[in-house]
């Protein structure tokens, strides 16, 4: 059996690619969620599970495969349906996803993942304009080409699992997009593993201080929808 070594629920976005793109494709796994170190960097502690110091980290009976997007990749060997059956939309699906994996900083730098509140910005920038602008021509391209109502046709596969992190952040966060993208959003969310997450997330004992600050670097708290909160 894989064992997916995952971070908070709350925060973490690179662990919910991968837990999420199995749970809903019915990979089995076991899970260890370990805490981030209160105050502090993580790395140290999470050495013991990978070795770049980051998590998710798959354990296999081939080895470790640590970072969501070679976790990905590492699946799609023995389950096909990671990717799109479809040549050309597994070409698409693939470029889509390392766009995301590589891209859209000023999104991450300003809008922090945290599942269980919600902040309204100070502002929309000029740069995070940009990243929401290209974030819609990428999903607008996916669901017209392709035919919905998932990004590459009618199954989610992985290039899905890689944005359902800012479907959270735009909840989060109140971002507009326009209503074939608020769409999808709403059908990410409404997906059973990205709902027991959120459940899971808000049931956590843990709060970082760090990420909870990062997540109003830029906006005001408004809800926080954790229980005695």
């Amino acid at each position: 059996m894989n064992t997916l070594y995952i971070a908070n629920k709350t925060y973490s976005s690179w662990s919910l690619r991968p837990w999420v793109l199995m749970k809903h494709l019915g990979i089995l796994f076991d899970e260890e969620l370990i805490p981030f170190v209160t105050g502090g960097s993580s790395r140290d502690k999470y050495r013991a599970y990978s070795p770049s110091g980051k998590l998710p980290c798959l354990h296999t009976p081939e080895g470790l495969v640590w970072d969501s997007l070679a976790i990905t990749e590492h699946l799609a060997d023995t389950y096909p349906e990671v990717w799109p059956r479809d040549r050309r939309e597994r070409a698409w699906a693939r470029s889509a996803t390392a766009e995301m994996h590589t891209g859209f900083a000023r999104l991450r730098e300003v809008c922090s993942m945290n599942c269980c509140i919600e902040v309204r910005l100070h502002q929309v920038d000029a740069a995070l304009q940009a990243d929401l602008d290209r974030l819609q021509a990428l999903w607008n391209e996916g669901l017209q080409r392709f035919g919905g109502p998932f990004l590459a046709g009618d199954t989610f596969t992985a290039v899905d699992a890689f944005f359902c992190p800012v479907a959270f952040r735009v909840r989060t966060y109140g971002l507009l997009l326009d209503e074939p993208c608020m769409a999808y959003v709403d059908r990410l969310l409404a997906l059973p593993a990205m709902q027991e997450w959120q459940r899971e997330a808000l049931a956590e004992a843990w709060i970082e201080p760090d990420h909870e600050a990062a997540c109003l670097l830029h906006g005001t708290l408004i809800r926080d929808r954790r229980p005695g909160r």
